[in-house]
């Protein structure tokens, strides 16, 4: 679907319950709402926060679902770190990064060069580096790593190096957008950004229609319509 086509999807699917509730919505606060249940229907598959959820690999369809977002890096496109102490490393994340799925290492050690590294997420409570059983290793070919505000800082035991973090991520989808029907085919949106023309979604085209669908869930709630149930049974028997 193109972005027009989920502007008109939505507005058919939005009934005017109660048109003392409801009135027609702008352009750009559609585009508000196709974004945000973008962003929540991503989140649901990609990095859910409850058991019974597990993860964009669960089967195709869940993969087939965010395909066109999932960046493979390779070693020659992975991130140079810089030396963030003694024993530990510093990758600044991509400008598109969102979702980590899979990471990984190269390192030195003496005449041992770019040797593959499993990257392993530890929390800032874990005294990681003091165990002799989850510390980092060359030997073991396992480093410790965790986020902070910099981006991904990547532990060592001090006797080598890091020489590239290679990530597996989920890259932020664009911004969905239907400016081109806005008086003057243009509209700043609340962040500062520019808007002109038209901006389809980039995810797969069978999931299009669940985004609206959830963008109707999230507006009928947000005023409160009498048919949110009927909304909701709707929305999860395309999941």
């Amino acid at each position: 679907m193109t972005s027009k086509e989920m502007h008109y999807d939505l507005k058919q699917k939005l009934n005017k319950i109660d048109s003392q509730k409801y009135r027609n919505l702008y352009v750009p606060e559609i585009d508000w709402k196709l974004n945000e249940a973008q962003e929540v229907f991503v989140k649901i598959i990609a990095q859910p926060r409850y058991g019974k959820q597990i993860g964009f690999e669960l089967n195709q369809r869940t993969i087939n679902d965010i395909r066109t977002i999932v960046v493979d890096q390779i070693p020659a496109t992975g991130i140079v770190p810089t030396v963030f102490d003694s024993s530990s490393f510093m990758a600044t994340l991509p400008a598109d990064f969102w979702f980590l799925a899979k990471a990984y290492a190269l390192g030195t050690k003496g005449t041992c060069i770019d040797k593959v590294l499993k990257l392993r997420e530890v929390q800032h409570d874990d005294e990681h580096e003091l165990s002799p059983f989850d510390r980092s290793s060359f030997i073991w070919r396992v480093s410790n790593m965790r986020f902070n505000d910099q981006g991904i800082r990547v532990f060592t035991d001090g006797t080598y190096s890091i020489t590239k973090v290679i990530l597996e991520y989920l890259k932020e989808p664009r911004r969905i957008h239907n400016a081109a029907d806005w008086p003057g085919g243009t509209y700043t949106t609340l962040d500062g950004v520019v808007l002109t023309g038209t901006q389809d979604c980039i995810l797969p085209k069978p999931v299009h229609r669940e985004i609206v669908d959830l963008a109707v869930l999230i507006i009928s709630g947000n005023l409160n319509m009498p048919d949110r149930q009927a909304k909701k049974e709707g929305v999860e028997l395309t999941q």
